[in-house]
């Protein structure tokens, strides 16, 4: 049974007195010297309070708000004492919850914690945050559910029995079960941890149990095409015209280095002639919502001019990413490129081969990338780096022997 006691008190808001002279009744809750007010929705003229023996006088006419305060604080004190016979710790919010029939903190789940991160997620939506991004959220949730019933048989879990060993059954379990790769299972680590984080900050949680856990992030290798293999694509003349498209967009994205969703949207008003006479694609990045201005090289100038439409505002009639995706698996064996080609390769493509492999320094090329740190740039493409700083160093070894 817990030790300490909990004190109910009645206080008069006379701060907030209304036009007809009565005041606010509120309940102030003590316990483990911490404190909880609120209100109790009766109102009284300051001078009908009794403060020392907590009630309204006259009494006679004051028995419907004497008998409201009374049940307010029979209802607190089975609130409390329904707490103490679980003997789980608790605090004044708890009591409190307990008192409206809310959980309490020692009863919050994951589920609920799901549920708050997400819902404050969705009110950012168009702010800040994307739909798609608080629908990972939701998958990862689904993610958390299957392994509960896989592991434990239950639908459900509290928070206050997180152990580490959660975290590391939960990545054995995405790994060997489901089959993830690397990267889909960090990620989905990351938001499980984002979820109980905030968890914490909203006191469902003491503390992150997680805490001890090093989250290793997976490298992935950075697929790009080689100068030639770039050289040969451009030449290459389809007699379909749906690849010959697409072959065309990928060129454009690899001498832009914008994504899909940038290339689908890219509109005639994007184009913009610079502080240097030359032409630019400015635009916002709808990945990371940064500005990005991009210098229009000549092999993307003229696929502008090529697919451009006096009659739509938009460069491109870009098909879907799947569709797009789908149809550069058939480009690359015709071809003979022994690499899976996506749309993302072709913004690799633009970072290393147009950009480093021509000495373009790393801070422009993670500007033009719109990338929202030089880290994330620096981490893809470090190694790139280092093999130009190489072969620059052989040549200079063959002229210095």
């Amino acid at each position: 049974m817990n030790k300490y006691k909990l004190n109910i008190l009645f206080v008069i808001a006379n701060n907030r007195t209304r036009k007809d002279g009565k005041a606010p009744l509120i309940c102030r809750l003590t316990y483990n010297s911490k404190r909880k007010e609120f209100a109790t929705g009766q109102f009284i003229n300051p001078n009908y309070w009794n403060n020392k023996n907590q009630q309204a006088n006259p009494p006679n006419d004051n028995n419907y708000i004497n008998n409201q305060l009374s049940l307010i604080s029979q209802k607190l004190n089975q609130a409390f004492l329904l707490l103490q016979f679980k003997e789980d710790d608790f605090n004044v919010d708890d009591i409190y919850n307990s008192f409206l029939g809310k959980k309490s903190t020692s009863e919050k789940t994951i589920k609920d914690a799901f549920e708050y991160h997400t819902n404050r997620m969705q009110k950012l939506v168009g702010i800040d945050v994307k739909q798609v991004s608080v629908q990972k959220y939701f998958q990862t949730l689904e993610h958390v559910k299957t392994y509960l019933k896989f592991k434990y048989n239950k639908s459900d879990y509290l928070l206050k029995d997180l152990k580490l060993t959660f975290l590391h059954d939960f990545e054995y379990y995405l790994k060997t079960e489901k089959k993830f790769l690397p990267h889909t299972v960090y990620k989905t680590l990351q938001r499980l941890r984002r979820v109980l984080r905030v968890s914490v900050g909203a006191e469902y949680l003491l503390k992150d149990p997680f805490l001890l856990h090093k989250a290793n992030k997976p490298k992935t290798q950075v697929i790009f095409l080689t100068t030639e293999e770039l050289k040969t694509l451009e030449k290459h003349q389809f007699n379909q015209p749906r690849l010959q498209q697409v072959k065309d967009w990928f060129v454009f994205s690899c001498y832009t280095g914008l994504a899909y969703n940038e290339i689908s949207k890219l509109q005639k008003k994007h184009i913009v002639r610079g502080f240097d006479g030359e032409l630019w694609i400015e635009m916002v990045r709808e990945k990371t919502q940064k500005n990005i201005a991009i210098p229009i090289l000549p092999k993307a100038l003229e696929l502008i001019d090529k697919y451009a439409d006096e009659n739509s505002e938009f460069i491109f009639k870009v098909c879907s990413n799947q569709r797009y995706n789908s149809y550069l698996k058939e480009i690359a064996p015709i071809l003979g490129i022994e690499k899976r080609l996506t749309t993302h390769t072709a913004r690799k493509t633009f970072a290393s081969t147009v950009l480093l492999y021509n000495d373009v320094p790393m801070e422009i090329v993670s500007q033009l990338l719109g990338h929202s740190s030089i880290t994330i740039t620096e981490d893809s493409y470090g190694k790139i780096v280092q093999k130009k700083v190489s072969e620059s160093m052989l040549k200079l070894n063959k002229k210095l022997s």
